[in-house]
């Protein structure tokens, strides 16, 4: 949601970034773009004057104009701005408290509550163990009631048993007691909402409030409402003090002004951001990396995240002990398609890579299609089990069956036959050369950028330089990294880096310190 903006402000520091010196002037010029970038991406006037304000202050002083590479200086200050308007440090859910922890969830009608409230759900029960009972207290929207209980099914979490004829404080007080007798560690409440904010709906929530006590009241705010969001989180603050906010839609395509306002606006922490329809999509909010993303220099440590989710430390030694066999059968490509798509296919991880923008644009030039890998697993689904094992079994009469059996021409046999070889051939070479002859995997661009994680804050700018044209990068894009960004392996989980060292890598990532996880990226067709 962030493309846009991130297109505007990386024209505007590439013109910085190409003089070789900066005056006054140059800083104001750059600072009124940068003023009218914010805006016509929906940011609050109130928060950009402030923003340009702060950056004007750091950007004209002594800290750029003695600076080596004064352009660099003024996107880092950009860069620690808007880490200091997102909120600084990731806040989470606060469950620290007697049990059953009590969330209360509100906002408007149509901002995404009930969804919102069954991913939570999921995430508290999956990730921390906890057991989690959901109420819904909406009485006016049709089915409501019956929309969080076949969301709980679906996430096997329980939901709380409907009787018909209570009202919203009838149901909050039957809900706690059912909480507390029930064992649960969490309660949440899904709150009925309005197209609007009124004096009813405002009274009814403080009267819930009074009666559960929660210790989180979320507001729930689409990221798509622009800078009205701003007037929703400020209304509902004002009566219920809100802990938390949950910004949903932030993967549409809605400016991202909302998400610059919230935190400025209101002083309250964005905690989540909805990233998708699934149950599954949604993800902790980190400013750092949001400010990241929204420069253009990508996220590598959400990247890292994703494969440590989705690769389990076991499926990873199994793959690094076929690969130095130089063994890859159709199996294993199956698997590489499961595994893209579960991390949010090509689309997903593209957009957390640093040049997110241009490699997007490239992607959409060439009219690469995504549903490619729904056919190819469809494709290999129809198989045997001794074809998929051994390829070369493929001939013609098995190629017209299995094409009937996934419903698809015999020339998708015969391309998918063909990628396998390649990458088979790529694999024998890996097992032969090891990581040395994955040089030219992705193009070049994505091994350039992963291999190795060297400290890019240590490095001088013909190093950097050097480096990103051997990896067939425009070096401009290189120069939009903070000079004093940390080495990316200290922001990583325990969990990851210990991955990382085990010697089997994460083959999710080709150069994270393992063999390629989706060698060659499979099946990128053209769209039909």
């Amino acid at each position: 949601m962030f493309e846009s903006l991130s297109d505007r402000l990386g024209k505007i520091f590439d013109g910085l970034r190409g003089r070789g010196a900066l005056n006054a002037t140059d800083v104001e010029a750059a600072l009124r773009e940068i003023r009218r970038a914010l805006i016509e991406a929906d940011v609050s006037l109130e928060v950009v004057r402030a923003f340009v304000e702060q950056v004007k202050d750091r950007a004209v002083g002594a800290e750029v104009t003695r600076s080596v590479t004064p352009g660099q200086q003024v996107v880092k200050i950009v860069h620690d701005e808007l880490v200091a308007v997102l909120g600084e440090t990731a806040v989470a859910i606060d469950l620290n408290a007697p049990a059953p922890v009590t969330l209360l969830m509100v906002g408007l009608q149509g901002s995404g509550k009930t969804t919102t409230t069954a991913k939570i759900a999921k995430r508290l029960k999956e990730r921390q163990k906890k057991k989690v009972l959901l109420a819904s207290l909406d009485t006016r929207r049709p089915a409501a009631m019956e929309q969080l209980r076949v969301l709980g099914e679906q996430v096997g979490v329980d939901t709380l048993p409907i009787v018909t004829g209570e009202n919203p404080v009838q149901i909050a007080r039957r809900a706690e007691r059912e909480g507390r007798l029930g064992g649960y560690d969490v309660l949440i409440l899904d709150t009925a909402g309005r197209t609007h904010i009124d004096e009813e709906l405002m009274a009814e929530t403080a009267e819930i409030k009074a009666i559960a006590k929660p210790h989180e009241i979320l507001l729930v705010v689409d990221a798509l409402t622009g800078q009205d969001a701003i007037n929703v989180a400020r209304s509902f603050d004002s009566r219920l003090d809100v802990t938390g906010i949950v910004l949903t839609r932030v993967d549409g395509d809605g400016r991202g002004g909302a998400a610059l306002s919230m935190r400025a606006a209101t002083g309250k922490p964005i905690k989540l951001i909805g990233t998708g329809e699934k149950m599954d999509g949604l993800d902790d909010f980190h400013p750092s990396r949001i400010a990241d993303r929204i420069l253009g220099m990508g996220d590598i440590v959400s990247l890292v995240e994703k494969a440590a989710e989705h690769v389990s430390a076991e499926d990873a030694q199994k793959m690094a002990k076929k690969l130095k066999k130089g063994s890859f059968d159709l199996d294993d490509l199956r698997g590489q398609l499961i595994q893209m798509k579960k991390m949010g296919g090509m689309g997903g991880l593209m957009g957390l890579m640093p040049g997110a923008g241009q490699i997007k644009k490239a992607m959409a030039n060439s009219n690469i299609d995504e549903k490619v890998f729904d056919r190819q697993i469809a494709i290999i689904n129809s198989m045997t089990k001794k074809e998929r094992a051994e390829p070369d079994l493929l001939n013609a009469s098995r190629r017209k069956r299995i094409a009937a059996g996934a419903g698809v021409e015999v020339s998708e046999i015969n391309k998918l036959a063909k990628q396998h070889r390649q990458m088979a051939d790529m694999m024998k070479k890996v097992s032969k050369g090891g990581m040395g002859a994955l040089g030219g995997m992705f193009g070049g661009k994505m091994g350039g950028m992963l291999g190795g994680m060297p400290d890019m804050s240590k490095m001088d700018p013909a190093q950097l330089e050097q480096m990103a044209r051997q990896a067939g990068i425009d070096p401009k894009q290189l120069q939009g990294l903070p000079a004093a960004q940390p080495q990316i392996a200290q922001k990583l989980p325990s969990d990851v880096g210990a991955l990382l060292k085990s010697g089997s890598g994460l083959p999710g990532l080709p150069g994270l310190g393992g063999p390629p996880r989706f060698p060659g990226l499979p099946g990128l067709g053209k769209k039909k």
